[in-house]
């Protein structure tokens, strides 16, 4: 999003499902696992469909409700079957796996079967695992799950022991410890059977025969393992995992009593294991759940009668009277609380969990963090009033901050602390938990989580406090009743509106506008809820720039969020660390200054005059940004009204507004890196002030502007590659505003002294050595104002001009050229056009041509260095440029267009849009098009029009993806059937052709054939398009841009037979003067991807018939003993395939001696033997040997 870019968290489509569609295809394929499991390819491609039809069901997976139960015992079919090999019983437990992970094990195993006939047989099968095969721990997973819910029959598990001496005579286990044997094993497992046996216990041990029996001792050897094991080895992490799951699982499953007497025990067995220390963040996780669950142990199971009961949650509710009902439930709350007076003592203990859930607030992982607040949510219900006040009071010290004033906080938490403290607080109030009498010391501290931002290096944290904090308003909203949150609405609903709208991150904006929602319907107080709920909806805060320049300036139309908003931007975003967010903060202040204008001019711009010559540097650059849109809007609201520009200003407001510079400028803050940010900053406080039209006319602070401006433009060079741009763009905006206001005089004409000595130093410093600064001075010639062209056009212009003649010492300096071009047109624009008038002051006849001449060179730039095609951005600007002018010309005086610059015009821009680099091609063909079919008047002279409207309909001018190569080159390969275009979109298609980009080759070259195609039964067409081929080749001989690709293209049209029309008459002058121009090409040529493209096309001329075929042969023997053994190698290659394909062109008799010495040789071995080789092959086809030439 973000203007182009796209914000990180935007929505992204999905596929919202109606029900389980595949289920008949599902059962078919587990109907068909017996056939398919013993194929290794078969089973695997059985899987990943099974696996890619469930994926799509994880975001719906209710929706495979209805089908769990069928395909569970489909699989369990297979599973019992005593006749299943081992792979297809795995297999099978796959597929239950799969279904068990999209589902979750808890919706699954109530559907497991758990008859008494199946207990014998699980335990045999798990017995025969292997605990550590990895290829089978599914099976493993699934049978602890089924096991851990057959556990749960109602019997005596020593009914099933019988007799205990097996068959062998050896003393069987007992069922109970056979169990208990399995659940141990696999709880000291890396694996996912790990979770499943903790799940096993929690349903095993809590049975009465065996909590009676074996609890204890199981619990002695679980503390016993955790004390033996340490979480900073990987064995010892793995242990106490699974230790730790079995004893989360068991104490929420088992029964208060049944657990209360060890539960103190195990407590201080954790405090020893010091799990808070550990790097572990699951280890610390699951400490966090034991910790709360044995905290949930030693209190009562009691709800507290304390708690603050909203009543009825339905949102109807709101809409009907509710004064009887609160004043009622208010008497009941009095009673419950007189009725809650009973005492009953608190363990301890109690104190040690508490401290530690608080501990785990500040945890560094979010996910500890959660847990730990749902535990102090659950345990703070059981508390009494008073401990629980006390647990709030503990809370509350998680948000501790100094605030010395509103700007000035410092934090004495980490933003840790402050996300856990949120998620805490969020808790209690979805709980009942935070009463009201506590409500006044929790708002402050969650209006500042909403802004909270703490700078940590060159970023910062806090984007997950504001969030959580978001939550907390969420949870309040639906707590409490209305009347609790009136005092405090005002603060709530601007916090929530400021965070929706101006919150960096699109999580927190959503966060917020959700929250406010919520409250908007649930409490129904927020002022004009329903409004700003509609402009700020979930997805119209999703766009950051949205939200900053359009709906922000609508809320502020309400009185009751605009100075809220206003404040929030001057105190919190202006100085932020990201420069986009203080770009745009600056930009929100100018949309709202009409909806407080006397609060900017007389509150905010005092404010901010101090701190744009403050230290801080962030805070100076947003200050100054802030004071100049200000500024700008304040003065438009004057002149819409009719007042006097200072009408807002005090005589101080516009000193320090004049003083920004000089101060900035005394104290040598444009130099250095903070330089970067106060360059382009003045410059655009130098713009506004200028658009303003302060009353500075004649002050000596326009000195110090254009110094400044000057002085930018000159070290460019000395910013980073990245400010440079912004620099640039700052400093000729502000140029072209400061002409325009105070450089013209009341008859409308320049100081001619002025005039002549800034024209003259701008245009002297076009040919400075710098490329940066001919870039930067090019831009403030094309900026300068009509007045200060007049009578120095011819100046800038051949000024210009040299800007974009290819040097030898500025052949890189493709920047400065491509501003160059820009400029003229920029200036052309300016001055405007009169046939008949002077050449320094208008576009005329006079120097029209020499204009286009200028421009029509910078078509042709191809210049490359290690940055690539850096000649494309030359290009691209003389397209746009040849557009402007001629647009320009049309409109006024069409017949300044001479028909052969329009006829080279439109042919260079078909060339360009036959290339092959995308973003060129398609901004070619875009200016093409708006040229052909520009209408007002039509331009004139364009050669072949009637063609071209047809081949490029005006209804297909928007639509037409000039980017898409699929697109783009069926179109423009309609040209070479137009002479006028033919040797052009020739050019621009060899280079597409021959290129790498497999879509752009792809596409051309198809576009190519088909087109050949067409023209194979009009000889003359053919002649006519072999000619131009020729004309082309001969123009760039040698020159590797075109001449590389133009082979390679040559090599597939040979191979694709679209020359085959010549090869029946002898000697025909194309495939000779073909060969000629080849051989001309690789002579003395030491590029491989040259030379081997020529051996194709050697090979496709061997079709043709006359003297020239033995030339080919001879060209062909010499490349098999080139000095490069790859060249060798691939000549030997493909001339045993020409002769493959053209079988006629050598004697029958001697066709497979000639192809066994080319298969049979080794053509990379040492010349000499080479050499040899070849010369056998010489004299076998009656081709004269290459001789060697002396050096």
């Amino acid at each position: 999003e973000e203007g182009e870019e796209r914000e990180p968290g935007a929505i992204s489509e999905r596929n919202i499902l109606d029900s389980f569609t595949e289920s008949r295809e599902v059962a078919e394929l587990i109907g068909n696992l017996r056939g398919v499991f013993g194929e290794l390819v078969t089973r695997e491609m059985a899987v990943e469909r099974f696996v890619g039809i469930m994926d799509k069901y994880q975001e719906q997976p209710h929706l495979l409700d209805r089908h769990l139960e069928g395909m569970m015992n489909s699989l369990l079919d297979i599973v019992r079957d005593s006749g299943s090999p081992p792979p297809l019983v795995h297999l099978a437990f796959k597929f239950l796996y799969i279904i068990t992970k999209v589902r979750g094990y808890k919706r699954f195993l109530p559907l497991f079967p758990h008859e008494v006939r199946d207990l014998q047989p699980v335990l045999d099968m798990l017995a025969k695992q292997n605990p550590r095969d990895p290829e089978t721990w599914e099976t493993r997973y699934m049978l602890l799950l089924w096991l851990s819910m057959i556990c749960l029959i109602p019997f005596d598990l020593a009914r099933f022991d019988g007799n205990l001496v097996s068959v062998e005579g050896q003393a069987r286990q007992p069922t109970m410890d056979r169990i208990l044997e399995i659940a141990k094993c696999y709880l000291v497992v890396s694996d996912k059977a790990r979770d499943a046996a903790a799940v096993l216990v929690s349903k095993f041990i809590v049975r009465p025969d065996v909590r009676q029996s074996r609890m204890a001792d199981f619990l002695d050897w679980v503390l016993s393992m955790l004390s033996k094991s340490s979480s900073q080895t990987m064995e010892g992490t793995v242990i106490v995992n699974g230790m730790l799951q079995a004893l989360a699982q068991l104490f929420k499953h088992g029964k208060r009593e049944d657990c209360l007497p060890y539960a103190a025990t195990v407590l201080e067995c954790l405090d020893n294991c010091k799990l808070s220390e550990s790097n572990q963040m699951v280890l610390r996780k699951l400490g966090m759940k034991l910790v709360q669950r044995l905290g949930l142990t030693f209190v009562k199971p009691k709800v507290a009668k304390w708690r603050y009961q909203r009543g009825c949650r339905s949102l109807a509710a709101n809409l009907q009277a509710q004064g009887a009902a609160v004043q009622n439930q208010k008497r009941e709350v009095a009673a419950a609380e007189a009725d809650d007076d009973e005492e009953y003592d608190i363990p301890g203990e109690i104190e040690n969990v508490v401290e530690q859930l608080l501990v785990g607030l500040k945890d560094k992982d979010t996910i500890v963090r959660w847990s730990a607040a749902k535990g102090i949510g659950r345990i703070t219900g059981r508390l009494p009033k008073e401990l629980a006040d006390d647990v709030i009071g503990s809370l509350l010290d998680c948000f501790s901050f100094n605030k010395a004033s509103c700007s000035d906080i410092s934090f004495q938490e980490t933003d840790n602390a402050w996300h856990g403290g949120c998620l805490a607080l969020a808790e209690l109030g979805r709980r009942g938990l935070l009463l009201p009498s506590r409500i006044s010391d929790v708002v402050p501290v969650m209006l500042k989580a909403l802004t909270y931002d703490e700078k940590r290096g060159a970023c910062s944290v806090g984007s997950n406090v504001r969030d959580a904090a978001c939550y907390v308003c969420w949870a309040f909203a639906r707590a409490y009743e209305p009347a609790e949150l009136i005092p405090f609405i005002n603060h709530i609903s601007s916090a929530l509106v400021i965070a929706a709208v101006f919150d960096r991150d699109v999580n927190c904006r959503r966060a917020a506008s959700a929250a406010f929602q919520e409250n908007v319907g649930r409490q129904g107080t927020f002022p004009h809820g329903i409004d700003i709920l509609t402009a700020a909806d979930y997805f119209a805060v999703g766009n950051r720039v949205n939200c900053y320049l359009t709906i922000s300036v609508y809320i502020a139309g309400f009185p009751e969020y605009t100075q809220p908003m206003i404040d929030h931007l001057v105190n919190m975003k202006i100085n932020h660390w990201d420069s986009v967010i203080r770009e745009l903060a600056t930009k929100a202040l100018h949309n709202i200054t009409p909806r407080a204008p006397e609060y900017m001019a007389n509150v905010v711009l005092p404010r901010l005059l101090p701190l744009s010559v403050g230290s801080d540097l962030h805070t100076r650059h947003g200050a100054i940004l802030a004071c100049a849109e200000i500024t700008h809007a304040l003065c438009k609201l004057a002149q819409e009204n009719n007042r006097s520009v200072t009408y807002y200003f005090s005589e101080k407001s516009l000193e320090g507004l004049k003083q920004i510079h000089q101060e900035l400028c005394s104290r040598q803050l444009y130099r250095g890196l903070g330089g970067e940010l106060m360059r382009p900053a003045v410059c655009t406080l130098i713009e506004k002030l200028s658009l303003s039209k302060m009353p500075f006319r004649g002050d000596p602070i326009i000195g110090g502007w254009q110094w400044l401006i000057n002085d930018s433009l000159r070290h460019l060079t000395l910013v980073s590659s990245a400010a440079r741009q912004h620099i640039k763009e700052s400093a000729v905006s502000a140029l072209a505003a400061l002409c325009n206001e105070f450089y013209i005089s009341e008859r409308g004409e320049a100081d001619p002294a002025l005039q002549d000595e800034l024209v003259t130093q701008y245009v002297s410093e076009l040919q400075n050595t710098e490329e940066m600064i001919r870039c930067g001075f090019s831009r403030a010639l094309g900026a300068l104002p009509r007045f200060l062209l007049k009578g120095k056009l011819q100046q800038v212009l051949e000024g210009l001009k040299k800007v974009t003649v290819i040097t030898p010492e500025d052949v890189s300096f493709a920047e400065s050229r491509r501003d160059a071009l820009i400029a003229i047109a920029k200036v052309c624009q300016t001055v405007g056009v009169k046939g008949d008038g002077s050449q320094q002051e208008y576009v005329c006849r006079d120097n029209v041509d020499q204009i286009y001449a200028t421009l029509l060179t910078g078509v042709t730039d191809y210049t490359t260095d290690s940055r690539g095609d850096v000649g494309g951005w030359v290009r691209e600007a003389a397209m746009t440029s040849l557009m402007e002018v001629t647009l320009l010309l049309v409109q006024n005086e069409a017949e300044l267009i001479n028909a052969n610059v329009c006829k080279q015009i439109m042919c260079w821009l078909a060339q360009q849009s036959a290339e092959k680099i995308d973003k060129f091609r398609a901004h070619a063909g875009s200016v093409f098009l708006t040229l052909l079919h520009f209408d007002h008047p039509p331009v004139p002279h364009i050669p072949h029009r009637e063609e071209l409207e047809r081949i490029f309909p005006r209804s297909e001018k928007e639509t037409l993806n000039w980017n898409a190569a699929s697109e783009a080159f069926p179109r423009i390969t309609q040209l070479l059937g137009l002479p006028a275009y033919q040797y052009y979109v020739l050019l621009g298609l060899s280079v597409s052709v021959g290129g790498l980009t497999e879509t752009t080759l792809r596409y051309s070259a198809q576009s190519l054939f088909d087109y050949m195609k067409t023209i194979q039964s009009d000889p003359s067409a053919l002649e006519s398009f072999c000619e131009t081929l020729l004309k082309v080749f001969e123009d760039n001989l040698r020159n590797d841009r075109v001449s590389v690709p133009l082979l390679t293209m040559l090599d597939q049209m040979l191979a694709n037979g679209c020359f085959d029309m010549f090869t029946e008459q002898e000697n025909h002058p194309f495939p000779v003067k073909l060969f000629t121009l080849c051989k001309e090409e690789i002579k003395r040529s030491k590029d491989i991807r040259k030379l081997r493209s020529s051996i194709g096309v050697f090979c496709g001329l061997i079709q043709f018939q006359g003297d020239m075929r033995e030339k080919v042969f001879f060209q062909l023997f010499l490349l098999l003993c080139h000095p490069f053994p790859i060249i060798r190698k691939t000549t030997a290659s493909q001339v045993y395939e020409m002769l493959l394909t053209y079988g006629d062109v050598v004697d029958p008799a001697i066709v497979d001696q000639a192809m066994a010495i080319l298969s049979d040789t080794n053509w990379e071995a040492e010349l000499p033997v080479v050499r040899e080789r070849r010369n056998c092959l010489c004299d076998l086809m009656k081709v004269p040997r290459p001789q060697l030439v002396s050096k």
